[in-house]
């Protein structure tokens, strides 16, 4: 089994999903695969998570401007989406509470860059304790800011329904097929999948989320980059406790600059509502059990102690917060306590169903920092996507439209028609907008 392509994505999440979709549009003549190790797109991190449509108001406009832009036109783009492929999508805002005076200042701040990030008055505001508790009687907080441009999404279901436009306009998808070997051979690159067969590439895009710093090393780039993976866990509450509130509630983080998460209220697009996730640190982008983290934990800990992480994983404050993420996966009552801080009647007792659990990958630089925006790295016939994080399933279409922009204009993969209509959007439209 030899096949040539054009282009092949490497990853059937929502990121490498969504580049299929407008590379099928803008490219007709070319031919276009997808491999994905999973049986079905959006099978690990793009379809276990909250489930939210964010609003860019978590973000530094300066640190994570691109996240921060593709998540301000990906809230209408998914909304618009939604609206013509009858997917569920629904409008009903975010609440994140202060408990603190230190909580008030971060809330200010996240309403100044929600409104450099292109949110309007109408869209974001900062209630104090009493006008929340006439809105949300349960939340028990200082201050509180209403995000009123959020939204909750299947972001799974999302991603499937991109795979068949994609498969309309011509890609193929190779599911249950893993790259287990990437080379260069007389100028293309050679693919081999499942240790058996082989395709041919022209161009290669790396957007494999979890497995994407591995690839990058397999091809020799991004060696000063290391990864590390934490499971998110989520515990399912009882319909006793839908109603308990109108939206879900994030509360501050007390360590921003680390990917540890308090666990939040969420209310999902179906109506269920879940506490989680919190961020347990495991040794592979597939650490759901035992019996892979205990398969990955030697040759990971040996590469992250040759790297950049030894710094991170040897700080005391990161192996203090690792630990209180691990207690929280051991003990329900430590996970769900973190929620009862801001949600008091939430009886640990009465929740006993687990919930799905996703995988997030961070990127840790040399200098053992996590590096907090997307990294890009361009190569002569290949391009990799590394660290695209939350809140990348809110702004995958804008930002891929940005990605296959970028190849063009740089000359690396030359698109035959960037005025293309692609579903309801103009690319040429898309790309004016974020750019």
């Amino acid at each position: 089994m030899v096949h040539n392509f054009d282009v092949v994505i490497i990853g059937g999440g929502i990121l490498g999903t969504s580049l299929s979709y407008f590379l099928s549009f803008i490219n007709k003549s070319k031919s276009i695969a997808v491999i994905e190790q999973a049986h079905k797109v959006a099978f690990h991190t793009s379809g276990r998570n909250t489930g939210k449509v964010h609003a860019p108001y978590l973000y530094n406009p300066e640190k994570k401007k691109l996240f921060a832009k593709s998540a301000f036109h990906g809230y209408d783009m998914w909304e618009k989406y939604a609206a013509l492929k009858q997917l569920p999508f629904k409008k009903d805002g975010v609440i994140e509470v202060a408990l603190n005076k230190k909580g008030i200042k971060v809330l200010e701040k996240y309403l100044k860059w929600g409104k450099q990030n292109g949110l309007e008055e109408k869209d974001i505001e900062i209630l104090d304790k009493e006008q929340i508790k006439k809105i949300e009687p349960e939340i028990k907080c200082e201050s509180a800011l209403y995000v009123y441009k959020d939204g909750s999404a299947d972001y799974a279901k999302f991603t499937e329904s991109l795979m068949n436009d994609s498969k309309e306009s011509g890609t193929k998808f190779l599911l249950d097929t893993k790259a287990t070997k990437i080379q260069k051979e007389n100028g293309k690159w050679k693919i081999t999948l499942n240790d058996q067969h082989e395709v041919f590439a022209e161009f290669l895009i790396n957007a494999a989320g979890g497995e994407a710093i591995n690839i990058a090393h397999d091809v020799g780039l991004g060696r000063n980059y290391t990864d590390v993976h934490f499971r998110g866990e989520y515990w399912k509450a009882p319909k006793e406790y839908h109603n308990l509130t109108k939206t879900s509630i994030y509360s501050v983080p007390d360590f921003p600059d680390y990917p540890f998460l308090d666990p939040h209220w969420i209310i999902r697009v179906d109506g269920t509502c879940e506490i989680g996730p919190n961020a347990v640190p495991v040794f592979s982008p597939y650490g759901y059990n035992k019996t892979e983290n205990i398969k990955e934990f030697f040759p990971k800990m040996l590469e992250m102690l040759s790297s950049g992480a030894r710094k991170a994983i040897f700080d005391k404050q990161f192996q203090e917060l690792a630990m209180n993420e691990i207690q929280s996966s051991m003990s329900k009552s430590s996970m769900i306590d973190r929620v009862k801080r801001f949600l008091p009647k939430i009886d640990a007792d009465k929740i006993t169903e687990k919930g799905t659990a996703g995988i997030r990958s961070s990127v840790i630089d040399e200098k053992g920092k996590f590096v907090p925006d997307v990294i890009l790295i361009d190569e002569d016939t290949s391009f990799h996507i590394l660290n695209y994080n939350s809140p990348g399933a809110t702004g995958a279409l804008p930002f891929s439209a940005h990605i296959i922009n970028h190849l063009n204009e740089s000359g690396l993969l030359r698109s035959q028609d960037t005025d293309a209509q692609c579903g309801p959007w103009k690319f040429d439209d898309i790309v004016s907008r974020i750019e």
